[in-house]
């Protein structure tokens, strides 16, 4: 048996790697029976047939809620050391957004830097690191352009000492365009911005790693829809979880209580009342999500009864015959 990484997938086929030789794989009957579904960065088992028979542990993993209702863990990529949380210094700078993403990424177990790219394109930049720095709390900030190879080597450290990164953010803001940059060749295919909107068009539509230096690169399609499935508020949110720590009530809400800190650190303009909403809001995202998903286990636990004995009422008939 041997192990293998995942470098990208297609429609049921698994392009895998060892450092040496690169395959395409299929995965197991027993593993899409239980839904075990490598993703990019996986360390996996293959068998001596080359077909992928066990997903290794996964030392980090970034996954949100799959899309629309469906209640399951979408992990989008794995084993990464950073995250890269890109966003162009344009129209799509938005640090609500913003914050989701980070929310994600220290949920991961992976650490996080913003990229704000297409700083030539962008006259007030200053003003927009001065409001990511009111949120990002030493998380690293770096300005590039890929257009005048602006900030691009000091991204290069990153990638020393065989690191991984994931690059995230939506379609558009220059991900692909930076990977080129950073690989030192058009790898991957890219467009130029639109002059009727300033904004890029989105290119990449799998992911993939590539090799880059010592180290290894993710590129991601856009996320159109950032649904949180379990994140790390309290350290995104550390200004208001420290301020909730002098509330005099252990159990405050922060919305009505007297001595509430956070309350008071609204009205001194310590603290926004846009972030208390948007903190709000995402642990009650959280909440709803984790809810559901312990609903849904118990239901799909009942069936699983119904399935194997049958239903009590069905089960009664049967005993009086």
């Amino acid at each position: 048996m041997n192990n293998y990484r995942v470098i990208s997938v297609g429609k049921n086929i698994y392009k895998i790697s060892n450092g040496t030789e690169e395959i395409n794989s299929v995965i197991t009957g027993k593993m899409i029976l239980e839904k075990l579904f490598p993703v990019v960065g996986d360390y996996v088992a293959v068998s001596e047939e080359k077909q992928i028979i066990d997903i290794l542990p996964r030392k980090t993993k970034l996954s949100r809620k799959a899309a629309g209702k469906d209640m399951r863990e979408q992990v989008i990529v794995s084993n990464v050391d950073y995250i890269f949380i890109v966003t162009s210094l344009n129209d799509d700078f938005n640090i609500k957004r913003l914050e989701r993403y980070l929310t994600l990424v220290y949920d991961s177990g992976a650490a996080p830097a913003f990229i704000l790219t297409k700083a030539d394109l962008e006259n007030n930049t200053s003003e927009k690191i001065s409001e990511l720095e009111s949120i990002a709390f030493g998380v690293p900030i770096h300005i590039v352009s890929s257009y005048e190879d602006k900030g691009i080597e000091e991204l290069k450290d990153y990638l020393k000492n065989g690191s991984t990164i994931a690059l995230i953010g939506s379609s558009g803001v220059g991900k692909s365009t930076l990977i080129n940059k950073l690989i030192g060749e058009d790898i991957i295919k890219t467009f130029n911005i639109r002059e009727s909107d300033s904004k890029g068009r989105h290119t990449t539509t799998s992911r993939e790693i590539f090799k880059v230096g010592n180290g290894f690169i993710i590129d991601t399609p856009g996320m159109k829809e950032l649904q949180i499935w379990n994140g790390d508020t309290d350290t995104v949110f550390k200004d208001i979880e420290e301020f909730a720590l002098q509330c005099k009530f252990a159990d405050c809400t922060h919305i009505s209580e007297p001595h509430c800190a956070v309350i008071k650190a609204v009205e001194t303009g310590e603290l926004s009342q846009e972030r208390l909403e948007n903190y709000f809001k995402l642990k009650k995202e959280i909440a709803n999500t984790q809810n559901r998903l312990l609903h849904g286990h118990k239901f799909m636990e009942k069936e699983k009864v119904k399935n194997m004995m049958g239903s009590l009422s069905a089960r009664k008939k049967l005993n009086k015959k």
